[in-house]
């Protein structure tokens, strides 16, 4: 029986139920010794709290798309085929142009949490080794016939870790919020791509190259990147694609965006860090040499060009605010990083309140960059990516900091905080 959707979630309902009936009936037909006695009502007992504990965990699990296998929870799952040395861009000696067409069938998603028309395909990458899912979801343009010459810009959506690229569709139910934004011209008609960077079981990888063990960046930034290009009307320019990502998943997309501004052009951080330590399972905080390397900060600034980046940077104090703020000090032109504060928790609950406004930000960037798909003409740049309205003055403390949220929070509720808006966001 598949880990989430509705069947186990209500033979877990089943069965909580019967593990209250259970000691109602029997608590006083127990016979035997005392000890005996004693040792089936406690067990009673733990099997009620056993299964109500079942139960929130599957229905939390169902609303956040935490885990999306048996496999996944168990820690089991790898979908790593092979791991070679790809060099530091990540190419092995190649190029991307030369690299033969990927032509896949997609399968339409039947769950119903996911909202409607999102894709599904199983991508084996031609580069990295990795073989996992990638979900597509297209804007409401795409079959329009105004449209049909039109190049789509892009967003890569990275999940954080624990979790699974339904997250982005389930728990922060990014296409049931962008879709009327697009029908009425608030947001960019992009298409939203959303890849599995859950790859080594209970082990986050950095979306990292680690020669002999995974080529994660490779997988989301070559192989599902020339995927998307090569099967649907996209852009083929990085000033056509972003990197979005929340928590380990927004580290990712700090990484990927600076590591490679010849394939994207904006990233967007929320509740991300820098200090890949940050995450205790992160493959590349446990080694010295792999930290430091695939520090965003450290990438900055010992970059020997500026990368034509731009950068949003969402969180609260040390849970991505500040370390916005230390990229934002450490960037130089072209390189530009705004960063807005943010309320409510690391936890899903904060992030999808903050969508709609990060797909605002992104939209005010490619249309002043002219790299949109076409709107009215009132309907052109805007200014300089403020969030919700929100009050108050950006905070000039700086530093590292490590983002001490290791886990994402699954807490469906309302934050603590007020709000998401942005208090101040400034660019540099």
């Amino acid at each position: 029986m598949s880990l989430t959707g509705t069947p186990f979630l209500v033979t877990a309902i089943v069965l909580a139920v019967i593990a209250v009936l259970l000691p109602l009936a029997l608590w006083s037909r127990v016979r035997g010794p005392a000890v005996v006695r004693g040792a089936v009502r406690l067990g009673m007992v733990a099997f009620a709290q056993l299964t109500a504990i079942v139960v929130v965990f599957v229905a939390v699990n169902n609303v956040n798309g935490l885990y999306d296998s048996w496999d996944d929870l168990l820690g089991t799952s790898d979908h790593v085929d092979s791991a070679i040395d790809l060099g530091p861009d990540g190419l092995g000696g190649k190029r991307i142009s030369d690299l033969p067409k990927v032509r896949q069938t997609f399968t339409p998603v039947d769950d119903p949490t996911m909202g409607p028309g999102v894709r599904r395909t199983v991508l084996k990458g031609g580069l990295s080794g990795v073989k996992a899912e990638v979900y597509v979801w297209l804007p409401p343009q795409y079959d329009d016939p105004a449209y049909r010459d039109k190049k789509f810009p892009v967003v890569e959506l990275l999940s954080g870790f624990p979790g699974s690229p339904k997250s982005w569709f389930v728990g922060m139910r990014a296409n049931t919020q962008l879709e009327p934004l697009m029908r009425n011209g608030t947001v960019e008609p992009f298409i939203l791509v959303a890849p599995r960077s859950h790859l080594l079981g209970h082990t986050d990888t950095g979306c990292a190259n680690v020669p002999g063990r995974i080529n994660a960046d490779t997988w989301l930034s070559v192989d599902v990147r020339k995927m998307v290009m090569d099967n649907f009307r996209a852009s083929q320019a990085a000033d056509g694609w972003a990197v979005t990502g929340f928590s380990s998943g927004a580290h990712c997309a700090t990484k990927l965006a600076i590591a490679h501004p010849d394939r994207y052009r904006y990233g967007v951080s929320m509740s991300g860090y820098n200090d890949p330590a940050a995450e205790p399972s992160s493959l590349t905080g446990k080694d010295p040499e792999l930290r430091h390397a695939h520090n965003p900060l450290t990438m900055l600034r010992t970059a020997p060009v500026p990368p034509r980046v731009t950068l949003l940077m969402t969180g609260d104090g040390n849970d991505g605010y500040r370390q916005g703020v230390a990229l934002r000090e450490a960037s130089r032109a072209p390189t530009r990083v705004d960063v807005q504060q943010v309320y409510g928790g690391h936890r899903v609950s904060t992030w999808v309140r903050e969508v709609p406004s990060v797909f605002q930000w992104l939209t005010q960037q490619f249309r002043a960059d002219g790299a949109g798909a076409g709107q009215a003409p009132d309907q052109g740049s805007a200014g300089t990516g403020e969030g919700p309205a929100g009050a108050g003055t950006d905070s000039a403390g700086a530093g590292e900091g490590s983002a001490g949220a290791g886990t994402d929070s699954a807490g469906a509720g309302a934050g603590a905080g007020a709000g998401t808006g942005a208090l101040s966001t400034r660019r540099r």
